[in-house]
């Protein structure tokens, strides 16, 4: 199992509550998210991991060379990191071309090991973590089922969407080897497309509406854990989140 770690964005919603630094490296109890994640990595032993880095690289690589893991740990420069989140996951085509079993993970999540935990233990080939316990509107990226299976995986539904159930997704993937390499030609198909605007999940939609069979979902529902996009985000994430986290750091 390899790991992609898309830690190349601005985080340009978050204003000055970053300080200018890249999101990964706010700190919570003490410990930025990307150590969190390289700890809670170090725990499950992944093949490697590579980090996807464009703004102020500079600091996250100082930041992981100061962490000090027994893995492996790589970085890929994203130069055009102010595009869309589809240049980090091409950027990340070696890894998903490699042959090996991939999982892909959004950097600026706070999460109980728990929930990453489930990734490396499922059944299933090609997995999405689902919280179906969260806030309806346009910024959450949903997962909708019908049947089981897979029907949208977007911010926006279509209003005439039929699904039985729903959730949003953690922004933690799992592919295997197969669908990791077509992974990664979709997202050379929407780059050379001039489509470099675009979110990364938009080359995961297109996979999973074409074959949603090869695609299961792990229900986490009840596990603690925030994506940080907004300064209310961090607020949450410290006086919520933090407080429920089992791992010591």
């Amino acid at each position: 199992m390899k790991v992609v770690i898309l830690a190349a964005g601005v985080g340009e919603r978050l204003a000055d509550a970053a300080g200018g630094k890249p999101k990964c490296l706010l700190e919570f109890g003490g410990c930025t998210l990307l150590e969190r994640h390289l700890r809670v990595l170090d725990r499950l032993d992944p093949a490697d991991i590579t980090i996807v880095t464009g703004f102020r690289q500079e600091l996250i690589q100082a930041a992981v060379a100061n962490i000090g893991l027994r893995m492996p740990v790589n970085t890929i420069i994203n130069p055009d990191f102010r595009l869309g989140s589809i240049v980090s996951l091409w950027c990340a085509r070696p890894v998903l071309e490699s042959g090996d079993d991939v999982v892909v993970m959004d950097a600026d999540v706070l999460y109980d090991p728990s929930v990453l935990q489930r990734l490396f233990e499922t059944q299933y080939a090609n997995c999405f973590l689902l919280d179906r316990d969260f806030e309806p509107g346009e910024e959450p990226v949903k997962v909708c089922l019908r049947g089981g299976r897979i029907v949208e995986f977007r911010k926006q539904l279509a209003p005439d969407l039929e699904y039985d159930a729903q959730g949003e997704s953690v922004g933690f993937f799992r592919f295997d080897r197969g669908t990791a390499r077509a992974l990664a030609a979709r997202a050379t198909h929407y780059v050379d497309g001039g489509r470099s605007d675009a979110p990364y999940e938009e080359a995961i939609r297109d996979l999973v509406l074409r074959e949603p069979e090869a695609f299961g979902c792990e229900d986490v529902t009840g596990l603690p854990w925030i994506e940080i996009d907004f300064p209310q985000d961090i607020e949450c994430a410290r006086a919520g989140i933090l407080p429920r986290i089992s791992m010591e750091i």
